[in-house]
């Protein structure tokens, strides 16, 4: 099939694309397939899904902020809410519209505000400090392993309020909630088939008596208690917290670990220059995005950037994509900390955009700051391995050496 054919419906033209963003390949390396999505047109068609593609900035931002026409609630995945039902309760805040989106939205904002991020940043740098000292001490380690999941797997945990035994199986839920916006191809049946044994334990941690009282959890059932969301959508909450606070961030810390190993020449300017570490975080999110894509549903018959679509039609926009667009920035696909990624969609926009970014920017803060005070130089001590996923660009092993200075 022709990457040139066009897809005609009620005599509207389309680029029509051969390309299968679930596939191995695509999911290894998706950035060849977001190069040939971009040029072809604001707006693709995605001929083994039959769906419509979003991959240019411009048209990601706008089309993630008309939450109106561009609807959450029918699932933000391959799956369609309207007219099949949900694998799991649908998210309060990450599968809902206004109003149901804008109560839970309100409570998860103030649980999750910079003031909040204030009282828990102490904590937060002390065990970024300890961690990177004990990964020097140690030289050689799994860059995935001992620190992008050690890290978020101790403070984020700590801070909701759950107890210390289990924290793993936190990594098997993100992992298969975020394959599950996908096909049901092999990655999300591996996935599944890891995750059904710690189903209950998830589900355990989110009732209010196994949260410590005052954490972030606890939080969330003070505002049910108010009045402010119901009981029943406290646990819900809860539940959202645990998947997607965790998983998201412990691959932003990887794979911006994996862009400072690669390059070592921005890791010098990094230690030449500390206050960078935020920024090195944002540039590691726009050029290897932890999460790639999302899915909305057209809720009524629209014009979007010049192509009409059908209510019900979905439409996948890659965040990842937009973020290497080069309309929207120079060199791309050169990793650059002294760029100022401002307006990257790797947290989403509009009202989804994601309502933990102040803790993930918090947690890689902190680390590669950390990392400036013990570590000259990061040495890979061979190929990483990756972790397909529907949904994320991820790694499952990254073997490296701390050089201290």
């Amino acid at each position: 099939m022709s990457d040139t054919q066009t897809l005609t419906r009620d005599g509207i033209d389309a680029p029509r694309l051969d390309i299968d963003p679930f596939s191995d390949d695509f999911l290894n390396m998706p950035y060849p397939y977001h190069e040939r999505m971009r040029e072809a047109g604001p707006v693709v068609w995605l001929e083994p899904y039959q769906l419509w593609g979003v991959a240019r900035h411009e048209e990601v931002r706008a089309g993630l902020n008309d939450w109106e026409n561009f609807i959450s609630s029918a699932g933000v995945g391959l799956a369609n809410f309207r007219t099949e039902k949900p694998f799991r309760p649908p998210s309060l805040i990450l599968e809902a519209d206004p109003p149901q989106h804008t109560r839970s939205r309100t409570v998860l904002a103030r649980v999750l505000s910079p003031k909040m991020m204030q009282k828990v940043r102490a904590d937060f740098e002390k065990q970024a400090n300890e961690l990177i000292d004990r990964l020097v001490e140690q030289g050689e380690f799994d860059a995935i392993k001992d620190l992008a999941k050690a890290y978020p797997l101790k403070v984020f945990p700590d801070a909701v309020g759950l107890a210390a035994e289990g924290r793993d199986n936190l990594l098997l839920y993100g992992d298969m909630v975020f394959n599950a916006f996908g096909p049901r191809n092999h990655v999300f049946l591996d996935a599944v088939g890891r995750y059904e044994p710690v189903r209950e334990w998830i589900m355990n941690q989110c009732q209010r008596s196994e949260l410590s009282p005052d954490g972030f959890g606890d939080l969330i059932y003070q505002a049910a208690d108010a009045g402010e969301i119901k009981h029943e959508e406290a646990t819900l909450l809860v539940r959202s917290l645990l998947s997607a606070g965790v998983d998201t961030t412990v691959n932003g810390i990887g794979n911006a670990m994996y862009c400072l190993a690669q390059f070592p020449e921005q890791y010098d300017k990094l230690v030449a220059n500390p206050t960078l570490a935020r920024q090195t975080f944002e540039e590691a999110l726009r050029f290897e995005s932890p999460v790639q894509t999302f899915f909305r549903t057209v809720n009524r018959p629209i014009e979007f950037a010049g192509t009409p679509m059908l209510a019900n039609d979905k439409v996948i926009f890659f965040l990842a994509a937009a973020n290497r667009d080069g309309r929207q920035w120079k060199n791309p696909d050169v990793f650059d900390i002294e760029r100022k990624p401002v307006g990257h969609m790797a947290f989403g926009s509009g009202i989804h955009g994601c309502v933990g970014q102040a803790v993930a920017r918090m947690e890689g803060e902190l680390i590669f700051t950390a990392m400036t005070k013990r570590v000259k130089r990061i040495e890979m001590l061979g190929e990483p391995t990756r972790r397909l996923n529907n949904t994320l660009r991820a790694l499952e092993s990254l073997p490296v050496r701390f050089v201290p200075h």
